[in-house]
């Protein structure tokens, strides 16, 4: 049985069957637990040779996500929305990319339209810690601002790594300028913090909770979105999210707090 689950390659049916073997006859059990491994000692460099070889193209994951959105607040309409996340996982740095389209338009007259670019270098300390960089740019007019670049570095923590539940934290100093609508702009030092939760509660359900914030002395941000995606049919999944944003001090006529909610399809990869 230890053969055919190395041979499948399948971690958890090899740990499975170590683990039944040793409850079963610690003697011969201790000798499955050398053969499975040694089985992950040839796994691992074997990964890492790929690794180091694999060119900037390669070893990336990801998921692309399209659909529809309704909104309160500034706006309320319906519309169309796209994200693509990529992630690349090296041995030493792990790279994150996001991008992200909301746009609507009625009777000739845009009324929605949100745009974010976003780049994220991981330099990794060991196997929780690590140290992070952080460049993003957004526009949104309807939240009071047609440009708006941020950037950041500081601290990043695994608090929790399993198969069925990831929680990255962050915390680290940042800059952001920002041009409103109302033609001013403001240039300030700030606090940025991130929460990444990623909770796979059965085999085909997976939740997902992002927050950020960004802390300064004149208008702060902070922003949460809440995902649960169903898996439909191999790597395809369909998600509902609720994305809440809120901005401290908003221009003269807009409020302070915007909702999203989506319905899409997801594509894992």
């Amino acid at each position: 049985m230890l053969d055919a689950a190395i041979a499948s390659g399948n971690e958890n049916e090899v740990a499975t069957i170590v683990k039944y073997a040793r409850a079963a006859d610690p003697a011969s059990g201790d000798a499955v637990l050398r053969v499975a491994n040694e089985w992950r000692t040839v796994q691992a460099k074997d990964r890492e040779t790929r690794i180091v070889r694999a060119g900037w193209t390669s070893l990336w994951t990801g998921r692309a996500e399209i659909g529809g959105f309704v909104t309160t607040g500034n706006s309320e309409t319906a519309g169309v929305t796209g994200i693509l996340d990529l992630t690349r996982e090296g041995l030493e740095w792990r790279h994150k990319i996001r991008g992200q389209a909301d746009f609507q338009r009625s009777l000739g007259i845009t009324t929605r339209e949100h745009y974010l670019a976003a780049y994220e270098p991981n330099w990794k300390v060991d196997s929780r810690k690590y140290v992070y960089g952080a460049l993003q740019y957004e526009s949104d007019r309807f939240l009071g601002y047609t440009d708006r670049f941020s950037a950041s570095a500081g601290a990043g923590y695994s608090a929790v790594q399993t198969s069925a539940l990831t929680l990255n934290l962050e915390l680290g100093p940042a800059f952001r300028h920002t041009d409103f609508t109302d033609a001013t702009t403001e240039s300030s030092i700030a606090a940025r913090g991130n929460v990444d939760l990623d909770w796979k509660l059965t085999s085909g359900l997976t939740l997902r909770q992002d927050a950020s914030a960004y802390l300064q002395r004149y208008n702060s941000t902070v922003s949460s979105t809440t995902a649960m995606a169903a898996r439909l049919l191999g790597p395809l999944s369909a998600q509902l999210s609720y994305t809440v944003q809120y901005e401290s001090m908003p221009p003269i006529g807009r409020v302070s707090t915007d909702t999203t909610s989506r319905a899409s399809l997801v594509y894992t990869f």
